[in-house]
This record gives structure tokens, C-alpha cells and sequence, in this order.
């Protein structure tokens, strides 16, 4: 078994501000969730989750126990404070202006957004597939660490690993979702057969900051479909299902504000 591995965030955040998004290079998973699958819901075996979640841990030398959601692709935003709940609260995005708090989303093509105030004292993050995009997580997000006045223009934002441009095909239906909603998205979507586009998420993220007037936002540029030593995909692998054939792991992505 090698190390796990992290991809780190290169943005404008202050120092005391931590993330990362692990790859799925090490860990002790088998099999189609090879190695360090951090997805409890996914069929893999409870066991090696939880080795993998104990190396997590110690690998990034985290202050506490990463927070997890159960994730269902909606805009709940969770203000993450106190002690943990026996069971992950329903949500797709959490906060938080308490050191040592530790956020963490699951992804497997997704897209995982970490955000932080210039001042580096709360921090966010979100779980944005296309459906989260369409559904406003983002903007959810943002008015949630705002809510007591602060501009926007006092976030940044980080885009982690997600499917890339070239590799996430979709209908007209998504097409005609986004540029309904969202000035300018039609240029995130380029022709792909009949009935078909290629969709940016990243862009479609970048979109949707600008006009809320987040500051700063940075990363992008991967692709977890095709860049299958680095990371998990669903579409790539786990169209089987749940436990089956083409089951797939999940990488995460965490967030915290470092303790004095």
C-alpha cells in the first residue's frame, strides 16, 4: 500500500486557511474502488472505508473529524458548529467560522468549490454536479457566509477536480436549463453530434461567481473522466451501479481554518 495522495489548492487564501482533495492513488481499497475510496455509500467494503478515512486523517494531520454530508445534489447549506450529529445532516454545501472544524464533500466527476474570506475566518464549501449548478448551490453558499453583511467581493473560491470539458457530454434539455437561468452559459456548451454538447462545468461555475461577485476564483483545468490514475469518475466507471460491476470510489474534498 502506498501513501494517499492530495491535490492542493493554488488561490489567494490566507495562511491559516487548509484544503485538499484527495486522489485515489494509496489506501486500502480493492477492486473497482482501488485504493483510497472515502465513499461509505458506494458498496465498498465498510472496512477499508474506514481505514481510508483513518489514513485521511492522519495523512493531512486533520484537527478533528471531517464533517460529513449525505449528499443528495440539492442547495441546503449546512452552518457546520459544535459537536457532530451521530448521523451526516442532508445537505450539499456546509460553513463554518470555527477553527478546527473540518468540511468535507464526496465527488466522483461533481465538481467540489472550497471558498474563504480574504481575512481567513470562515470558510465554505459546496458540492456542485450540474444539478447543484442548475439548483443555485453556489449562490447558496455565498449568501450563507454573507449573511451578516459581508461583501462578496471578500471571498475566494477554488475549484477542485471535476469532469472536464471535453469528456462531459449532455443534451439540450442542460443547454436549455443553464441559459435560462444564467447569462452567457450557452458559451460553456460546444456542439457534439446531433443533440448533443459538451458541457464546462468549470466555466458554468465561473459564470455563476462572477455575477455574484465573488473576488477571486481559482483551480480548474482537471479531468476526472479521463485522468484515470488521479482520480474516481462515475460516468467513467460506475455505470453498474451500487456494488456492482463498474462501482466506483470517491475522492474528497475538505476544508478548515488552521487552530491557534
Amino acid at each position: 500500500m502506498s501513501a494517499p495522495e492530495f491535490l492542493l489548492p493554488n488561490w489567494e487564501a490566507p495562511d491559516n486557511v487548509r484544503a485538499a482533495t484527495s486522489l485515489r492513488v494509496g489506501g486500502v481499497s480493492q477492486g473497482n474502488y482501488a485504493g483510497f475510496n472515502l465513499g461509505d455509500h458506494v458498496g465498498d467494503d465498510p472496512d477499508a472505508v474506514a481505514g481510508n478515512r483513518r489514513l485521511l486523517k492522519g495523512r493531512l494531520g486533520l484537527p478533528a473529524e471531517p464533517r460529513w454530508l449525505a449528499q443528495v445534489h440539492g442547495t441546503d447549506v449546512l452552518r457546520v458548529t459544535g459537536a457532530a450529529p451521530d448521523t451526516p445532516p442532508e445537505a450539499d454545501a456546509a460553513w463554518t467560522d470555527e477553527p478546527g472544524q473540518v468540511l468535507a464533500i464526496l465527488t466522483a466527476d461533481c465538481l467540489p468549490v472550497v471558498f474563504c474570506n480574504r481575512a481567513g475566518t470562515r470558510i465554505g464549501i459546496a458540492h456542485a454536479g450540474w444539478r447543484g449548478l442548475a439548483n443555485g448551490v453556489l449562490r447558496a453558499t455565498v449568501e450563507a457566509m454573507t449573511a451578516d453583511g459581508l461583501g462578496h467581493d471578500q471571498l475566494l473560491a477554488w475549484l477542485g477536480p471535476a469532469i472536464g470539458p471535453d469528456s462531459f457530454e449532455v443534451g439540450t434539455e442542460l443547454l436549455e436549463t443553464f441559459a435560462a437561468q444564467l447569462p452567457g452559459a450557452e458559451a460553456a456548451f460546444k456542439t457534439h453530434g446531433h443533440d448533443k454538447y459538451l458541457a464546462d462545468l468549470y466555466d458554468l461555475a465561473r459564470l455563476e461567481l462572477a455575477g455574484l461577485g465573488v473576488g477571486s476564483v481559482r483551480g480548474g483545468g482537471r479531468d476526472t473522466f479521463t485522468e484515470t490514475d488521479a482520480f474516481f469518475s462515475h460516468r467513467r466507471d460506475g455505470q453498474g451501479g451500487v456494488g456492482k460491476a463498474g462501482g466506483t470510489g470517491r475522492m474528497a474534498t475538505l476544508a478548515w481554518l488552521a487552530v491557534e
